[in-house]
């Protein structure tokens, strides 16, 4: 949450509400499902002082895609924004994966189909938001950040507005794999503080960059490999603003055989620690690799070497 003005003392939804995985088909039109390599789990909490949740999570590990969403504006306006957000991304995803090949890379910006296909979502469900806040003045004002992260090829795609985070533990490196689009980074790539300092910080909900509330708005994307065995965390700022990185780390490698007690005890740590916005988690580990299935002429090509 992000500025948000106080709302009506509505009754607090439950205090944890865990995400089901959309069920999917085994196949995807021809590509590779990754259902039996991941294990996943998506937690959301109200927290112990907002009286609504305006995060939101959702996701379909058989595509490998995990999207996360926090909602900003009046009222009920930044559970809108959100929910526009992931149905509109989710929904666009899966349906570029059943009508598009998603071999070779783009031209113009040297990613991959997938990545591509992330990014004109995302920039969709900008402008979905944008034009709801424009005629609907109920939502005046709403915006939300978003991450998401999609799996495909061995690689991770990462796609990120505002200071919703996404975060590695690959063996016993932990690390932030977004950069906050936020004042307070702003100051901390100033020289005013150092890493440590900013997360000490209290007030550090001003973001830079949110969907909705242009017209446009740049979507930062980056593909990384993927190793068996990494973590993979997407959380929103009611996570990281009560609790240091160190102790998220110390938690997955405490309990990370068992992904639901991992989110659980995050959210227990962000509510222990005062719980002052909605606490939004997902988790993602790689168990098995899934190299993308390769078309005939590919396949052709690597008979000659």
């Amino acid at each position: 949450m992000h500025g948000t003005p106080r709302r009506p003392n509505w009754p607090r939804p439950s205090t944890i509400a865990v995400a089901a995985s959309t069920r999917r088909c085994a196949d995807v039109s021809g590509h590779i499902s990754l259902k039996g390599k991941l294990r996943t789990v998506g937690v959301t909490d109200t927290g112990r002082v907002r009286e609504h949740n305006e995060d939101a999570i959702v996701s379909d590990p058989e595509i490998g895609l995990f999207v996360l969403a926090d909602g900003m504006g009046g009222y009920n306006a930044g559970e809108v924004a959100s929910g526009i957000a992931v149905k509109t991304i989710m929904n666009l995803v899966r349906e570029a994966y059943e009508t598009q090949d998603l071999s070779g890379t783009d031209k113009m910006s040297g990613l991959s189909r997938p990545a591509v296909i992330l990014r004109d979502a995302i920039a969709r469900a900008n402008k979905i938001i944008h034009q709801t806040s424009k005629t609907q003045e109920q939502c005046e004002g709403m915006g939300t950040t978003v991450v998401a992260g999609l799996l495909h090829d061995n690689r991770v795609i990462i796609a990120h507005v505002g200071d919703s985070r996404m975060y590695r533990l690959r063996g016993e490196r932990f690390e932030q794999v977004t950069m906050d689009h936020s004042l307070l980074q702003e100051l901390v790539d100033r020289g005013f503080y150092t890493p440590e300092e900013a997360q000490r910080v209290t007030n550090k909900n001003y973001v830079t960059r949110a969907l909705g509330v242009e017209p446009t708005v740049d979507v930062e994307i980056n593909e990384q490999p993927v190793q068996k065995g990494d973590y993979f965390v997407l959380c929103s700022d009611g996570l990281t603003d009560m609790v240091e990185d160190e102790d998220i780390h110390l938690t997955i490698s405490t309990f990370g055989v068992n992904l639901n007690t991992v989110a659980k005890q995050l959210v227990q740590l962000a509510n222990d620690s005062g719980g002052r916005d909605n606490i939004s988690v997902m988790l993602i580990q790689v168990t098995e690799p899934f190299p993308a299935k390769k078309g005939i002429l590919d396949r052709i090509l690597g008979w000659f070497g």
